[in-house]
């Protein structure tokens, strides 16, 4: 009787949570498409762009270095002593470890690219943020997904795509919407 009651109380359990899951309402809006409708958001790829090609100029002349130094060192190397062949090689080495640590700092994980990025993305990704808040606490949405991370949703009925709205929210007027 006992493991009858319990069966029942989850069977009761489950119809309440189910029916209680068919009652929400889901949407989702696509950042990707909502950031390249924003005027900012292509300075912001203009900037990271210069920024980065005043950086590929500064490590192509590490490497012009490092290219001269080892042109140098394969036309006179037989004219060296083993001391100055090491001292040489050394000295390749450490342009080449400037070079590596150069492209780190400024590309790895944490390096100035990323935290730039970060830095000038952070204000429009608020904003978008404070726009969704907005629309799901005005339009009472359970739940708004990002389709462009890292959820995968195998099918979304487009009715419940946000995106265009939370442009208009952020004041961007949109015209023909395909995403």
């Amino acid at each position: 009787m006992l493991k009858k009651s319990i069966f029942i109380l989850i069977l009761l359990l489950g119809f309440s949570a189910l029916s209680k899951a068919q009652n929400q309402k889901i949407g989702y809006i696509d950042s990707e498409y909502i950031l390249s409708k924003i005027p900012e958001y292509s300075g912001i790829g203009e900037r990271l762009s210069i920024l980065s090609q005043q950086w590929k100029k500064e490590l192509d002349e590490i490497q012009k270095v490092i290219t001269d130094l080892e042109k140098d060192y394969e036309a006179k190397s037989i004219l060296f002593t083993d001391d100055v062949k090491q001292t040489k090689l050394k000295e390749i080495e450490v342009q080449k470890q400037k070079l590596d640590q150069f492209r780190t700092a400024k590309y790895g994980p944490n390096g100035e690219y990323f935290k730039k990025q970060q830095e000038l993305l952070e204000p429009l990704q608020q904003h978008i943020l404070e726009a969704v808040n907005k629309i799901a606490l005005r339009d009472n949405y359970d739940y708004i997904f990002d389709r462009t991370g890292d959820y995968l949703f195998l099918f979304t009925k487009p009715q419940w795509n946000l995106s265009d709205e939370v442009l208009l929210e952020l004041g961007i007027e949109v015209e023909d919407s395909t995403n």
